[in-house]
């Protein structure tokens, strides 16, 4: 864990990762969709809360530990979490990568509150082929052109088909997709901005209506395409497409289990 000196948060940020809150906001609803189910409900509060106090700089806190177990117990009436269960979900966090934690200091040398710094959600590009040179003492030509050429044929990007789409996409689904766009990586993709969605409206755990909702998504959006060819980006059309459909059952889940109308929907929700 490294080292820095402590001041007040308006010195940290140079290691804010993100332009915007709404940027932030999306990085971490990707990390949540890949790894919420590796915290336990007590360590999901601790860790949201810490994203509330990595806001004024965006992605980055040095709150102390007290001060924000303190907030959790008051909003939640003295029912909060305990300090191991925070500390737990740190290391946890830290080990996903969705966190790096540096240690402060005081000028005298004592320790500090930790800075917290958010990580953004890794780009799903495929890692580039580590360099396979040969060693230095090595000078023969021929071994030489032999490595290089294959790191050349290593780096050659490959296209890969809906075959080795990952199992946690529905295959019906994977079939819908693959007959407009027979790529793994988009396939992929446009299944991660349903899971985000759902996730924003409280319903990442309904499997069945994750995947209703994403292929009448996907149908709407080829229909679009077909109709009007001035959609720039297809993958934030269907995001929006996704979005509202989730958020008109969030609605009706909220009006069939607490008989809320929609202005008192959108007051709880703020």
């Amino acid at each position: 864990m490294s080292s820095i000196k402590s001041g007040t948060i308006q010195n940290f940020e140079q290691f804010s990762q993100f332009s915007s809150l709404k940027e932030f906001n999306h990085h971490f609803e990707m990390w949540m969709v890949e790894h919420k189910p590796v915290f336990s409900k007590g360590e999901l509060i601790g860790l949201k809360r810490l994203v509330r106090y990595a806001a004024k700089i965006t992605g980055v806190c040095n709150a102390k530990i007290g001060t924000i177990l303190k907030a959790i117990h008051q909003e939640y009436h003295d029912n909060g979490i305990s300090r191991s269960t925070f500390k737990r979900m740190i290391l946890k966090a830290k080990k996903l990568g969705i966190l790096t934690v540096f240690e402060t200091e005081r000028k005298n040398g004592s320790q500090s509150s930790n800075l917290y710094q958010f990580n953004r959600f890794p780009s799903n590009e495929p890692p580039k082929a580590e360099t396979m040179d040969s060693p230095l003492e090595t000078s023969n030509l021929l071994k030489t052109e032999k490595n290089q050429k294959i790191k050349e044929r290593i780096d050659e990007p490959v296209k890969l088909d809906h075959t080795y789409v990952s199992n946690r996409v529905p295959q019906p689904f994977v079939q819908l997709v693959k007959c407009f766009f027979n790529d793994t990586k988009t396939i992929e993709e446009y299944w991660k901005m349903a899971k985000i969605t759902a996730y924003r409206n409280s319903l990442e755990n309904d499997r069945e209506l994750i995947l209703e909702v994403a292929i009448q998504s996907f149908k709407q959006l080829i229909r679009k395409l077909k109709l009007d060819q001035n959609i720039q980006n297809p993958f934030a059309y269907f995001y929006g497409i996704t979005e509202n459909k989730f958020c008109c059952f969030f609605h009706q889940k909220m009006q069939e289990e607490f008989g809320l109308n929609d202005k008192e929907i959108e007051f709880r929700v703020v």
